[in-house]
């Protein structure tokens, strides 16, 4: 079984002000098939370890280390941990003007497997994964995420993953900006590329309504770039009840 396994990190970035230490020892541990959701308040830290997991150049290990399956990714390169079976799903999906969704699926795909997938079954697996994310198919030769709404560049990240297959996503925030009805569509895609390939997923939030519909495994509470608490489901219960206030003192605001 995979896993994918963060031990003791420190993470800083520099800023005008100097360099800002984040992540200040955190040990977190998926395995394949496991849901973990990671919580917090804003600045907590949740980003920076999507970022640092993914290979983001603007984030510097300080010291830990991350592997998976015991190989060490923080000396791959970010297209090394995506064939490796990394993925992230980013909170702020970037336009690429002049590229289409179809040729940049098909590069990518190509890209991670060594090989370009066979083109009739593609064509299909694309428009099959389209329509159950309610895409519209003209959005395939559309330049990727140019004039896309919020919900709609979100439901690109799902379909990404859903065509990608791999055996880890990090998901950073991704019911940010969704209404109701795009919420429990993107939530379903998680859900059925999960039930299709196993992979584990790492879901960053700063609220519950997603873990309605994406029921994490266990839930870790993000302050001030530590774990400050870990559990199951009801945890997350715990703080659609409470809140993060509990966690806030002055002690742990950074």
């Amino acid at each position: 079984m995979s896993t994918l396994q963060i031990a003791d990190l420190h993470v800083s970035v520099t800023t005008d002000q100097g360099v800002k230490q984040i992540l200040r020892g955190v040990d977190l541990s998926i395995a394949e098939g496991e849901t973990h959701a990671v919580m917090g308040p804003n600045g907590s830290g949740k980003s920076t370890l999507a970022y640092t997991i993914a290979g983001h150049p603007k984030y510097t290990v300080e010291s830990g280390s991350i592997t998976f399956d015991g190989r060490d990714v923080l000396a791959m390169t970010v297209d090394e941990r995506a064939r490796a079976g990394l993925f992230l799903a980013m909170q702020y999906p970037v336009e690429i003007p002049g590229v289409t969704v179809s040729n940049f699926l098909r590069t990518a795909k190509t890209a991670v497997d060594g090989k370009a997938p066979a083109l009739r079954g593609w064509v299909k697996e694309v428009r099959d994964s389209m329509t159950a994310l309610r895409m519209d198919q003209v959005f395939a030769e559309r330049n990727v995420n140019e004039g896309f709404s919020g919900g709609e560049k979100k439901r690109h990240e799902i379909l990404q993953l859903e065509l990608l297959k791999p055996k880890f996503a990090v998901l950073d925030e991704t019911d940010s900006g969704l209404d109701v009805d795009a919420l429990k569509i993107v939530s379903e895609g998680v859900n059925r590329a999960k039930a299709a390939t196993g992979l584990g997923v790492l879901l960053i939030t700063h609220y519950t309504r997603i873990l309605r519909y994406i029921r994490p495994d266990f839930v870790h509470v993000f302050v001030a770039g530590r774990v400050a608490e870990e559990g199951g489901p009801e945890l997350a219960d715990r703080l659609e009840d409470e809140g993060y206030d509990r966690f806030l003192t002055p002690a742990t605001v950074v």
